[in-house]
């Protein structure tokens, strides 16, 4: 197949080497140099979008959060930032996964083959799962309470997504990190920590029902 990839960053030298690598490796590649011109190039539905974080003028989280709601495809941020601040930020805002600069083009493309991969095997799915007035359409990405849905973001359906589809079984925040990145990852214990508070806050808008239970000392479980 070949995937639609657009990449968003100021530096032209690394968009041009970053373009030719992807044209290489078969990739449809769309080049954005900023911000607006992201936002404007987003009706060319890409597959999957690499994010430059620090960019002059709308910079790649406020990027994120604006596209989020309406672009379900991954999106990965490229930074020369490596605080945890700054990787729990661009995560909670919409992100899919971090890659600090400079970074090998293979690994890159492994990440980014980890997340297409992983959005074709959500897309194969079906089926809906009822847990009393909770309902997760599988295929749509859609979780309804009570016949309300609920506004979370891609992240936060993810968490809901892997937990439900292996109820009563604890994971680790880093499993689950793991889980829903798509590729291996340490240290992103925090931003679990903080969707699965977001979720259980949306979900009591609706309902006392709690389905993510913490096992202390151990993460969490969806319960039935």
């Amino acid at each position: 197949m070949n995937y639609k990839i657009l990449m968003v960053d100021d530096d032209r030298e690394l968009l041009k080497m970053l373009s030719r690598y992807f044209t290489w490796m078969s990739y449809t590649v769309i080049i954005a140099e900023n911000g607006i011109e992201a936002l404007e190039k987003i009706n060319t539905n890409p597959d999957i979008i690499l994010l430059d974080v620090n960019m002059p003028g709308m910079d790649g989280i406020e990027v994120c959060r604006r596209i989020r709601d309406t672009v379900s495809c991954p999106i990965i941020f490229l930074t020369a930032k490596v605080e945890e601040q700054d990787r729990v930020m661009g995560l909670l805002s919409g992100g899919d996964d971090y890659v600090v600069k400079p970074f090998s083009l293979k690994e890159l493309n492994a990440r980014i083959i980890a997340h297409l991969k992983r959005e074709e095997r959500l897309h194969r799915k079906t089926s809906q799962r009822f847990y009393g007035d909770l309902v997760i359409d599988y295929a749509r990405k859609n979780v309804q309470i009570k016949g309300q849905t609920l506004n979370i973001t891609k992240l936060e359906y993810d968490i809901m997504e892997f937990l439900s589809m292996n109820p009563e079984i604890v994971f680790d925040k880093e499993r689950i990190y793991e889980k829903i990145s798509g590729y291996e990852a340490e240290g992103e214990s925090r931003v679990v920590t903080e969707l699965i508070r977001r979720i259980r806050k949306k979900i009591k808008m609706y309902t006392e029902h709690e389905y993510i239970e913490t096992v202390w000392g151990m993460g969490y479980k969806w319960i039935k």
